[in-house]
């Protein structure tokens, strides 16, 4: 066991040497990362349909004394995942390298991107991108309280690229009305990185009960809200700051609103062309001088 990696990434390694029963336990911890692994070693045992001895010899195999060590590992990771801003800038500002704070955030920030670019499963992301371009399909986009904005920022494109794309406001009070118009097969992306919001989850939780597809971009220790997400698209996030980088949330939003676009040209087309139309006729861009 490599102690500098995180549990994830540690079983992520293991997946090759592990025998069908062990390999069955760690998807299942990895696709409800971290809450699966939270509870007692029956109950999680009975969640991945293996036996309590096969969770034994996965958290031996990874390096520790056995499951009781892993999970003090694991919550060691949640309670990082939930510091609070203030506490998390006195972590990293007590130790601050010489160089210049735009050396340091940018070295963070590439440094998320490539984790980032090199975890993703293409196929999943793939599978997203389809589901977000079938035009049977309404999507709706929300986030949590940073989030809100990536959302908005989604959104703001999406109704470009197709038609019926709807973000739900960061007022409580209107997500009623908008579950109320989801019908089963349409897409809810959602946003959620630590600290993980419980209206997040809530909405995540009744959209599904209404049929729909749930595509979940959150950080690497993955939202609570993927125990009812069909696709998962996990970034890294951390920076030299009180506060996450948002900048792989961002890269994967774009790509995903291209590979949209390129699924959907033939109908994206005439609706540029239209919007310049427009934009023409009302003006509203100023002219270069």
């Amino acid at each position: 066991m490599d102690a500098r990696l995180p549990l994830d990434e540690q079983l992520r390694n293991a997946l090759p040497d592990l025998t069908r029963a062990e390999r069955q336990l760690a998807s299942h911890v990895l696709s409800h990362y971290p809450v699966a692994a939270l509870g007692s070693i029956t109950i999680l045992a009975k969640a991945a349909q293996v036996s309590t001895p096969t969770v034994v010899r996965l958290a031996q195999k990874l390096g520790y004394k056995g499951y009781p060590d892993f999970q003090a590992a694991l919550r060691g990771e949640v309670e990082a995942m939930l510091v609070s801003p203030i506490a998390k800038h006195d972590r990293w500002a007590g130790g601050v390298p010489e160089t210049h704070i735009l050396n340091r955030f940018a070295d963070a920030v590439m440094s998320n991107l490539q984790a980032t670019l090199g975890q993703i499963d293409h196929a999943e992301f793939d599978a997203a991108a389809a589901l977000l371009a079938d035009p049977s399909r309404h999507v709706f986009a929300m986030g949590g309280r940073i989030t809100h904005s990536i959302a908005d920022y989604f959104t703001s494109l999406m109704t470009i690229v197709r038609p019926e794309v709807t973000l739900l406001s960061d007022s409580s009070s209107t997500w009623q009305p908008a579950l109320l118009d989801m019908q089963p097969g349409d897409v809810l992306l959602v946003f959620d990185i630590r600290r993980y919001e419980n209206a997040v989850l809530q909405v995540a939780e009744m959209a599904k009960e209404r049929g729909a597809e749930i595509i979940l971009i959150t950080d690497r220790w993955i939202s609570p809200a993927s125990a009812h997400a069909r696709h998962t698209l996990a970034c890294h996030i951390e920076a030299p700051s009180a506060w996450d980088s948002n900048v792989s949330l961002m890269v994967l939003v774009e790509t995903l609103l291209a590979a949209v676009q390129d699924l959907t040209w033939d109908v994206t087309e005439g609706r540029m062309k239209r919007l310049e139309e427009l934009y023409a006729r009302t003006r509203f861009f100023r002219r270069h001088r």
